[in-house]
């Protein structure tokens, strides 16, 4: 076996046997397999694709080069979601909790934020003194006290996909959907939950441009992980504009607080309640979607989940002052208020604009070393469909001096259109998925 053979191989479109596949990921790892040769790879199977059986060995090699977690010792269903990553998207951190109140165990091994999307392990940092740092055996411990615990995936998870994606991210080739599948899959797989449900998106601030793409990376990630015995769904949801009002870090702490306190913004607490009741139903503890979200809605309406929240927030070493009074979480010194220029209806909110223009106040990374600014972002004030009159505020931007505001203010307003007759609205939900 050489990797110049497994390179043409794939070049010329045939398919690669398990054992092909093995041995050039592990001479990869092992350092026989440079890496303009791996890059070579990549950009054939980028150029050519992978059958499904190609993908689910990639990603079973992916989840045997690392730690797995062994979440049967628990004794309850184990659930997990997955968003393939947005702007504004804070659902984690509603519904792990919501969740748990339930009675579901909810262990989420997850990532920070690069470029124009957020990562919940930056949200949840900044709560004060809040530890995404937890030893396997104290997050096994959380999870059987608490029945939930949110940590960073760590080296030690799927450490050959990890160091795939590193040639994957210069060799423009992080596109490739079976790349993309079995990356976020053997993660997945590696949290040991029985239940998965994942938030597949599209969209301008979506990894995916649209909804038929959206669902054919939907439908190879369910593939995958029924080959694996979990039991699957994904819901499909557009990414157009951001989701829910507030983008940046505290800020989305702030906003997941309110949901959980039965207010907050429609579109997020929907997208929430659709995405728990699909794991209620697979943890069959509900025979329907109908019973899923009333008794889902019922844990937000009396403060079960909001308590739970509070919980588990004390519990890995978090304020929870910060929780009960939100004012205490980091907080922009400087803000600037964009006005609409004229009247008429909101027909966009570009989410990648919006993403950007956070990034850019220093809510995010544009490299992963980069640190950043746990107060920093945007609260929209219109989103599409909404009336406006010229000069009401459309947004209010939260930064750490006046200077960088009114720099970043012209990119943040190019995200807002307006037109003189409502546009027709989108769905947030287009599909619900399931095996």
């Amino acid at each position: 076996m050489s990797a110049i053979d497994i390179i043409a191989k794939k070049r010329d479109g045939y398919e690669l046997t398990a054992s092909e596949l093995e041995w050039f990921i592990n001479a990869f790892l092992e350092g026989d397999v440079p890496d303009y040769q791996m890059s070579a790879w990549l950009m054939a199977v980028y150029l050519r694709g992978m059958s499904v059986a190609e993908t689910v060995a990639l990603t079973q090699i992916f989840l045997e080069s690392g730690q797995q977690m062994d979440l049967r010792q628990v004794g309850r269903p184990t659930v997990d979601k997955h968003s393939t990553g947005g702007v504004g998207d804070k659902t984690s951190l509603i519904l792990a909790p919501l969740l748990a109140a339930a009675g579901l165990v909810v262990g989420k091994l997850t990532g920070r934020g690069l470029g124009h999307t957020g990562g919940t392990i930056d949200k949840l940092e900044s709560i004060p003194g809040f530890s995404t740092d937890l030893s396997p055996e104290a997050y096994l411990d959380m999870l059987n006290k608490v029945g939930l615990s949110m940590i960073g995936a760590g080296p030690a998870l799927a450490p050959a996909d990890r160091r795939v994606y590193a040639l994957r991210d210069v060799t423009a080739t992080v596109g490739s959907f079976p790349l993309i599948a079995s990356s976020i899959m053997s993660k997945k797989l590696a949290g040991g939950a029985e239940h998965i449900v994942l938030d597949v998106k599209y969209g301008t601030g979506a990894l995916m441009p649209d909804i038929q793409q959206a669902r054919s990376l939907a439908e190879l990630m369910l593939s995958i992980g029924q080959h694996f015995g979990r039991h699957m769904s994904a819901i499909l949801s557009n990414m157009n504009q951001p989701l829910g009002m507030a983008v940046g870090n505290s800020l989305e702490v702030k906003e997941a607080i309110d949901v959980l306190q039965g207010k907050g913004p429609a579109d997020l607490r929907d997208l929430v309640l659709a995405l728990g009741a699909e794991l209620l139903m697979s943890a069959q503890v509900a025979p329907d979607l109908v019973t899923a979200k009333q008794r889902l809605e019922r844990l937000l309406e009396t403060g079960a989940a909001f308590d739970k929240f509070v919980e588990f927030v004390a519990a890995q070493g978090g304020d929870p002052r910060c929780i009960y009074e939100p004012s205490l979480l980091p907080q922009s010194p400087q803000q600037l208020t964009l006005r609409a220029p004229v009247s008429g209806f909101v027909a966009a909110v570009d989410a990648l604009v919006i993403g950007q223009s956070v990034a850019r106040l220093g809510a995010g990374r544009i490299r992963q070393e980069d640190t950043i600014d746990y107060a920093a972002g945007i609260v929209l004030h219109r989103k599409l469909g909404d009336r406006v009159e010229a000069g009401e505020p459309l947004a209010t931007l939260h930064g750490s001096t006046t200077n960088l505001l009114e720099k970043v203010a012209p990119m943040a307003q190019a995200a807002w259109k307006i037109t003189p007759n409502q546009p027709v609205a989108e769905p947030l939900i287009a599909a619900t998925l399931r095996p």
